[in-house]
């Protein structure tokens, strides 16, 4: 939730209480408070202390961009930082998301933040990338949602295009539903003005929905990760994750081992 949706502290932690689908009494008994004084917080008949609205926050689960917008709901500084990942600062969190792109090759990693913009991707990504149409696709910021199920993006190129789409639509749709994020709103608006697709393979039997890219070389199927940093204190790190992609089959393993791709890792 946005802090002009929530003008008050009380109202983030409804909200938020109310998304995870918790009582007053349940929520109150998870944070050991009484369920009066949490009652009380929520309507602003008390004023919560600045180590309570972090207790209440953690307990709930609440991300740290929205914690800090309770914080300064409160009346409070914010306790997690916001950093640009080239901040000297995140030098070691940027190592290590270097580190793990790098170490994927020969196979496709990239890093998005919190809207699906691209931030890194390692030197296997790009090759992927040969027949996007649109080149204004592959000017940064890059979205990967918009490049992938754009008309003039992935979106031919994709075999199982159709279950592909549904798959990302359905993880964009879980993450409004958590964050209420409205440029996210946006995204998804923009995905199904584009229609549905027109390529309907069978679905895979899989217990993974794949991503079958046809390329020059034959069609490559992927299955793809999610790493995300485990213990995160600033705001840009808790929101970033590293998606990997492995291959399916043993022709996209070959493949890519005979393409290794020449190069370091690309920064967008």
């Amino acid at each position: 939730m946005t802090q002009q949706m929530a003008v008050s502290v009380g109202d983030h932690l409804r909200a938020w209480r109310q998304r995870h689908h918790l009582s007053q009494l349940h929520c109150a008994l998870e944070a050991d408070i009484s369920q009066r004084h949490l009652s009380f917080l929520e309507t602003g008949r008390a004023r919560p202390s600045r180590d309570m609205v972090i207790h209440l926050a953690e307990r709930l689960n609440i991300p740290l961009r929205e914690r800090n917008a309770a914080l300064l709901a409160a009346g409070f500084a914010p306790a997690y930082s916001e950093r640009d990942l080239d901040d000297p600062e995140m030098e070691a969190a940027r190592s290590a998301v270097r580190a793990i792109l790098k170490g994927h090759e020969p196979y496709p990693a990239l890093a998005i933040d919190r809207h699906w913009q691209l931030l890194h991707a390692n030197a296997a990504l790009g090759p992927l990338l040969a027949g996007v149409a649109d080149a204004k696709l592959l000017e940064p910021p890059i979205n990967v949602f918009r490049l992938s199920l754009h008309p003039d993006g992935l979106a031919p190129l994709i075999e199982n295009l159709s279950e592909w789409r549904d798959h990302l639509l359905h993880r964009l749709s879980r993450q409004i539903a958590a964050t209420r994020d409205d440029v996210l709103v946006r995204l998804r608006a923009e995905l199904l003005a584009y229609g549905e697709s027109q390529t309907n393979a069978p679905g895979s039997a899989s217990v993974l929905v794949p991503f079958r890219l046809k390329t020059a070389g034959g069609t490559l199927s992927f299955i793809s990760t999610t790493t995300v940093f485990g213990t995160p204190r600033d705001v840009l790190l808790s929101e970033l994750a590293i998606e990997a992609f492995f291959p399916a089959d043993d022709a996209t393993t070959q493949y890519l081992g005979k393409h290794r791709p020449r190069g370091s890792e690309r920064e967008d």
